[in-house]
Formats: C-alpha cells, structure tokens, sequence
C-alpha cells in the first residue's frame, strides 16, 4: 500500500555554526558560535518519535563520512593544511537536512510506474556540493528493489539542484495520480538563486512525467533577498492544500491560476504579507513545516517551535485553525540545533511516497530502533563544538568513530566503504 513516509536526516556528530550557506540568514547570524551536536541529534530523533506518535511512516538517512578527506585531496591539501573554510566545508553535516537529498516522484505521477528518485547536486554551496556521492549510495541502498524504484545520479552541472526543498506535489491522496511543481529561481539582489529551471526540466524528463501535470514556477526574487534561499522557506504543499506566503512566487496571480487549471481542486491557504511579514516568516520558518496528512484526516502542520515566539506569526496560526480551513491542527517541536543552522522540520526530511514494505528496513524507523539510535548519540556524539575544534589534529577519529558506531549499530556498516 502506498502511503508518505519522512525519512529525516540523523544530525551528524561534525554539527557546527561555520556560516558556510550564503543567503541563510540564520546559518550567518549563528556564524562561529558553540553547536551542540548530541542535543541536536536526540532533538531529530524526538521530532520524529513525535511524528510516530502522530501515526505517520518514519524512515531516516545516516549522516555521511566527515571530514569528507577524498573532497580535501582533490582541492590538493588535507585537514591539516586547509584553510579554515575549506576545512569547515569538508566537516560539514549539511546532509541533516534531507529534503536537498533528491527529487522524488511518486509511481502514480511517472510513465513507468515507478517511484523515481533524482539526487540532488548542490553545486552552488562548496560545502554541499560534494553530498552527493554519499547521498547517493543511501538512496541506492534504502531503494534499491527496481521493480519499485529508479534512483538517478545528480543533474550535471552548472544547473543547480537542491532537491525537494523546491518541488511540491498536489493530489487528491498521496496514493493517486499528481501535479508536480518545480520552483527555480533567478540571481537578483544579494543572494544566489540555487534552484535552476534546467534542472527542473532535466528531472521532469528522466521521471517521465506528463507534461499537463508538471508546473515550472519562478521563485519570488524579493523572497530569495529577504533569505528564502529555498521555495520551501515560503511555501508547501500537501494533498489538495498549497500553504504559502503572499509573496512567495514571482508572478502570484499567474501562477495560482496556472496551479488552479492543473489542479483544479486545490485549496490555497495564503498568508497575507500584512499579517506576517517575510522577514518573520523567514525568521520563525513558518512555512518550512511539515504539513501533513493525519491517519484521522485533516492536515496537520509540524512546525518549529520558535513560530510560537514571533507574536505575528502565532496569532495567525491560532486564527486559521480556528476557522474551517483545512489546516486544523498545529504541532510544534523543538528543533532549536539545526534552526540555528538554518534548517526547521520540513528541511529534515524527505517525503517518498511509497509501499513500506519495499524500502530495505533497516532505513525504516520504529521506537526500538529510535532507542537504539539514541543510545549511540548519548554515548558517541560530542557534546559541544567549537570553531576551533575543527582544527585539533585528534578530532577527525572522535567524529568518525561516533558514525561507525551508529553505523554498527544498525546493520548498516557497508555504508562506510
């Protein structure tokens, strides 16, 4: 039976506030500061025990290899000769944020009947762009029954791609066929657009998707200043209902019309920008929440906690669940580490809809296998990291030995290779 599934990022052990994503105003403004890595990983792991609890299908992705020492020998230096930022690029643990993992288009929406699955490249951040070997050999593994699934390398460069943060997907149920819709951006202000149309397109084709069910919209350039540097800043989607900012998209009127015509029964919950402005959107990540399908009906939103924090932004939520829309439940939870770093709970997470049964099992979360995953992050995880730690010649081994015991732990030790 096909039915959603989140497959959250695990918080790596290498989590630390270098300040490496340009146009993320909460990674710049947390720039050098102290992270807390095991905090944040038992946070993730609470988020989606909380997910459990709501009754929704909970899979997860392993932090990647860091420091990533094959990325430092091709730029002809290693830990110990790096500069700074390129040492903090190589220990990145940018890979907790699994919706840039891949583009996924459900069986339902593609020509043969498969699910497919596009890895992301991530070429505009140095400290992303060299994910993707390591994304891919997870999605690779967790996906790996083809008579169900085609997995697909990285679009080729120089078309940015930074997966499901800016593709949404419409439909009367997730098992049901769908709109898919691609937000691309355009560089204007101070900011790099990271979404590129090609790749949107590139990932239509290999999906085989119909051309009278897939959306290309332009990013609003105003969001992408104001530091959306992803469309999942200002807006979902989930079943028949799109949550998004007045000012979200470039041309609003055009593209609610051309969303209506594709997808005539969708219903647009749309924050007006004089209730809350973008800066507050972006600020309490309003729109980066899950919003989600409750086994009981109705649409739910997981959101950041700090939404809860920014007077504006609250109130209008209070408002809308208490009317008839069809947002009627919020859920908050605390995500504060990677906040901090720029990503809420919809960054987390990579949506596939899929049969559970067809996904190798040991990527499949149940609470005995949370309990084992948090007995690994209280034990392994480093308490706290600071900038300068990243350069101390014995810290490599702590945050490698941390990710293998995890690795152990859960059967998945092929994944260090």
């Amino acid at each position: 039976m096909l039915t959603e599934i989140n497959f959250d990022g695990i918080i790596g052990p290498s989590h630390n506030y270098a300040g490496l994503s340009l146009g993320n105003i909460a990674s710049a403004s947390n720039a050098g500061a102290v992270s807390a890595p095991r905090a944040a990983a038992l946070q993730g792991v609470a988020k989606m025990r909380a997910n459990i609890a709501l009754g929704l299908a909970q899979g997860f992705f392993l932090p990647l290899d860091r420091p990533n020492n094959g990325w430092l020998e091709s730029l002809g230096c290693d830990l110990a000769t790096a500069e700074p930022h390129i040492r903090a690029a190589a220990y990145s643990a940018s890979s907790m944020w699994a919706a840039n993992a891949a583009t996924v288009s459900p069986a339902p929406d593609t020509a043969d009947g498969r699910c497919h699955l596009t890895v992301a490249n991530l070429v505009t951040m140095p400290h992303r762009s060299h994910e993707w070997t390591g994304t891919l050999a997870q999605l690779r593994l967790a996906f790996a029954d083809e008579q169900h699934f085609a997995v697909h390398g990285p679009v080729p460069a120089p078309f940015g791609d930074e997966g499901a943060a800016n593709h949404m997907r419409l439909c009367d149920g997730h098992d049901g066929t769908g709109v898919e819709i691609f937000v691309y951006g355009k560089t204007g202000g101070p900011f790099p657009a990271r979404q590129h149309v090609e790749a949107g397109k590139a990932i239509a084709r290999r999906h085989g998707l119909a051309a009278d069910r897939t959306l290309f919209i332009q990013q609003s350039e105003t969001a992408i200043a104001a530091g959306a540097f992803h469309n999942d800043v200002v807006a979902v989607a989930n079943e028949t209902v799109l949550f998004t900012h007045e000012q979200a998209f470039e041309d609003r009127a055009g593209s609610h019309a051309a969303i209506r015509a594709a997808f005539p029964a969708v219903q647009i919950v749309e924050v007006p920008a004089s209730a809350v402005s973008l800066a507050d959107a972006i600020k309490s990540y309003l729109f980066n929440a899950q919003l989600v399908t409750l086994p009981e009906g109705g649409h739910a939103l997981v959101l950041p906690s700090e939404s809860q924090e920014v007077p504006a932004v609250w109130q209008w939520l209070e408002a809308m669940v208490a009317g008839n829309g069809p947002i009627r439940r919020l859920v908050p939870v605390d995500v504060r580490q990677s906040m901090a770093n720029g990503g809420g709970p919809a960054c987390l997470r990579l949506r596939v809809v899929a049969d559970p049964a067809t996904v190798d099992p040991r990527f499949i979360a149940t609470p005995g296998k949370l309990d084992i995953i948090e007995r690994v992050i209280a034990a392994q995880w480093p308490e706290r990291i600071a900038p300068s730690d990243l350069a101390e010649p014995g810290f490599a081994a702590t945050v490698q030995a941390a990710r293998s015991a995890l690795l152990d732990a859960l059967d998945l030790a092929e994944l260090a290779r």
